[in-house]
């Protein structure tokens, strides 16, 4: 009896495991058989790429091409803005195999790395619905930026762009710009003592954490009305979350059937879902809170015009309540990081720049003592501030905030000649093109703000290729925001102290999704 008893518990046991490796088996080699059908397909249309292993595809070689270009990162402090060979090195070797366009896979993903001028200025004019998000990636980004506008696809994510950009126009932001030289008094003020207790050596500032103060500042005013101090613990938590996410590489991880099944949730010490949690509801209530605070009347904010153009384009008996909250939540944290994060980065980049080139302070100076009432710009007088705009854009050809373009076929679709079949993931590095000598000329990496002196549309010879906010009908909806915000920044900056670079920095370019002075910039400051 107890014989048959063990021979029954063995039975039960050898059809469950045969069960899990029958699922595992349909599900993982289903898409094994996926990726071999798209690689076939780019390949018959004569796109090479590396050999791929059968479990996680290329991840190996781009590992050891990381760890190579780690070991041979030189420790002098050389600033080189080439920072493509040492944050994507698999990219730039690959590049010199195959030629600007190739195919690679990352365990059960199979990519397109285009970096070709024409098939870039192709994909920049496809608007369809077809190309959106990494969907694995945009899973991984979720606790940071939900389903909002930079993450959702489809439909979904056009009624949002229809909502959103409606209030990001030049019109309806030029009004702004007094409160951004509000918020950025106090940072003024705070080195302008610095400096007084510096003497005339001045003194060392570290630039970047105080930039995300004020831009901070900048949304929350925008957005909710309120400052900085109230939606500090907001910033805190995204900021925890963006550390968490980015501990492991968001760009190819993608290992084998448990991750593909179950997802990652674990990140270092620190509880995603619960952080996703507290941040989720500390948006709510602030959104809720300023609600009651509004009185008829009142100048509304961003986000209560967003809210007001959501309500009004959906049909009440659609719109429940919580999926209403889900769009105000998760659009508040896209515009917290988008909006916060990135204009900091990209007015620090532009203060290394300067600090490296005096002669462009001087002329910034210049310009806004001729431009501008008091030395503060308004309005008015940001239009006419083209040596700014210049630098401005020479820093973010440089320095784009977002490095990459990412894109996932939902279905088939035409690229020139070629066809994309669905599922595959295409890839484009911005600071490639960017310093592309067939494109901007022999000096493509030296910072020459005078390119664009006539404009973008004669600094280079595909103008498409400009794109610092992304490309085609998903580009950076808050372009225009984040233009003015960096070009008052500078200007007050500027206009107020002279500095040049601290013998204390270190170049060091960083990607956690967007690339940042991993030391921070440290600048040595005098007053006018």
């Amino acid at each position: 009896m107890e014989s048959l008893t063990v021979e029954a518990m063995n039975a039960i046991w050898c059809i469950i495991l045969v069960g899990i490796v029958g699922v595992g088996y349909h599900v993982y080699g289903r898409a094994v058989v996926e990726q071999w059908r798209m690689r076939r397909s780019l390949r018959m249309q004569g796109v090479k790429g590396p050999p791929p292993s059968i479990f996680n595809g290329n991840e190996s070689e781009m590992q050891r091409i990381q760890s190579e270009a780690a070991k041979h990162y030189s420790g002098d402090n050389i600033i080189s803005h080439d920072y493509s060979s040492s944050l994507f090195p698999y990219f730039e070797h690959w590049r010199k195999q195959y030629g600007r366009m190739y195919t690679y896979s990352t365990g059960l993903k199979q990519h397109l790395y285009i970096n070709h001028p024409e098939m870039v200025k192709e994909l920049s004019q496809t608007n369809t619905l077809k190309l959106g998000r990494i969907t694995h990636i945009t899973k991984r980004l979720k606790p940071i930026l939900g389903s909002g506008i930079i993450t959702s696809n489809g439909p979904h994510w056009a009624n949002q762009r229809r909502i959103i950009a409606h209030e990001f126009t030049h019109d309806k932001i030029k009004g702004m710009v007094g409160l951004m030289v509000e918020s950025a008094m106090p940072m003024l003020s705070k080195w302008e003592e610095m400096v007084k207790k510096g003497g005339e050596m001045g003194c060392d500032i570290r630039v970047d954490e105080d930039l995300k103060d004020v831009t901070a500042d900048v949304i929350a005013r925008a957005c909710f009305g309120s400052s900085f101090s109230k939606g500090k613990t907001i910033f805190s938590m995204i900021r925890d979350l963006l550390i968490a996410i980015t501990r492991r590489s968001v760009l190819f991880r993608f290992n084998g059937f448990t991750e593909m099944v179950f997802g990652s949730k674990k990140h270092g010490d620190v509880n995603i879902d619960e952080l996703e949690k507290k941040l989720d509801s500390s948006i709510w209530e602030t959104v809720k809170e300023r609600e009651m605070e509004c009185v008829e009347g009142d100048k509304k904010d961003v986000m209560q015009l967003i809210l007001a153009g959501a309500m009004r384009s959906c049909d009440g008996n659609l719109w429940d309540k919580s999926a209403y909250r889900r769009f105000v939540v998760d659009n508040c944290k896209n515009i917290y990081f988008a909006g916060h994060e990135s204009t900091a980065v990209s007015v620090s980049w532009c203060l290394m720049f300067l600090a490296l080139n005096p002669t462009w302070q001087n002329r910034i100076r210049d310009e806004i003592l001729s431009s501008c009432k008091n030395g503060i710009p308004d309005e008015e007088s940001i239009p006419n501030l083209k040596t700014v705009t210049m630098v401005v854009q020479e820093t973010m050809r440089l320095y784009p905030p977002a490095p990459l373009v990412m894109r996932e076929a939902s279905a088939d679709i035409r690229l020139g000649n070629l066809v994309v079949p669905k599922g595959v993931c295409i890839w484009t590095l911005i600071p490639t093109l960017h310093r592309d000598p067939e494109i901007w000329g022999a000096d493509a990496n030296e910072f020459k703000p005078e390119r664009f002196s006539e404009g973008i549309s004669k600094a280079c010879k595909y103008p498409q290729l400009y794109i610092p906010f992304g490309l085609g009908p998903r580009q950076c909806l808050g372009k225009n925001f984040a233009m003015m915000e960096i070009k008052v920044l500078v200007s007050l900056i500027v206009s107020k102290f002279s500095f040049t670079l601290s013998p204390t920095y270190q170049h060091s370019p960083n990607y956690k999704l967007l690339v940042e002075p991993q030391p921070g910039v440290v600048i040595r400051v005098v007053g006018q």
